[in-house]
């Protein structure tokens, strides 16, 4: 995965402190923290795969004060806005940023492994196929017992795929090959059954997304 490749899909705002914020993540926290607290998702150390703005972490930790997040990207930018969130807490839960390529086998400084939760949000379909294989390897590589693997973002379902995720689907393609709209199902299960990793839930959330969470046994 290229660092230097640009990874957002819309405009984002940035204010004097270096915080970039995203539209949709402002649509869509919400529903996160209730996927997060029905599943109890709410404690110990979190992994952020592709943190993206950073404020996914800013805000959960905020909703969740037993919970310790870790950012990570390989996105400059990305890493930028993820120290500026850290900077401006309240609290001194948010680590990191680190870089992390999701399709190599070695995540550097996070290989020591234990983590209670890794999060990824909206990469799947924006990164080639080679990082969601090395994503749900390195799940079942570092998780704790017991832990959880959560993913949102857009899927298909055993070959059925809403329209507007289809075309959705076919616009990532036309800005790279390697992108696009994954089968949750046909492509993502049999990724987490070799790991080692079990469906615990899939959630529906706004715009045709999915919540996803595995748990290692």
């Amino acid at each position: 995965m290229a660092e230097d490749k640009p990874v957002a899909l819309e405009p984002r705002n940035e204010a004097a402190d270096g915080r970039r914020y995203s539209p949709s993540t402002a649509r869509n926290r919400e529903p996160i923290r209730d996927v997060f607290a029905a599943q109890g998702l709410g404690t110990g150390r979190a992994l952020e795969i592709a943190s993206g703005t950073g404020e996914h972490g800013a805000f959960l930790t905020e909703q969740f004060p037993e919970l310790r997040w870790t950012y990570s990207d390989i996105d400059a930018d990305g890493r930028a806005s993820q120290s500026a969130w850290k900077a401006a807490a309240g609290h001194d839960r948010l680590s990191g940023p680190l870089v992390i390529d999701a399709s190599s086998d070695d995540w550097g400084n996070a290989e020591a492994g234990g983590w209670d939760l890794i999060v990824s949000m909206n990469m799947v379909h924006i990164s080639p196929f080679a990082a969601t294989e090395g994503l749900l390897r390195g799940a079942g590589r570092l998780l704790a017992p017991g832990g959880h693997l959560l993913l949102y973002g857009p899927y298909a379902r055993n070959g059925e795929i809403a329209p507007s995720n289809a075309a959705f689907s076919e616009s990532l393609k036309s800005r790279d090959a390697a992108w696009g709209v994954r089968d949750l199902d046909l492509e993502l299960f049999p990724l987490a059954s070799r790991a080692g990793l079990q469906l615990q839930a899939v959630t529906e959330m706004p715009a045709n997304n999915l919540s996803v969470v595995f748990r290692r046994p």
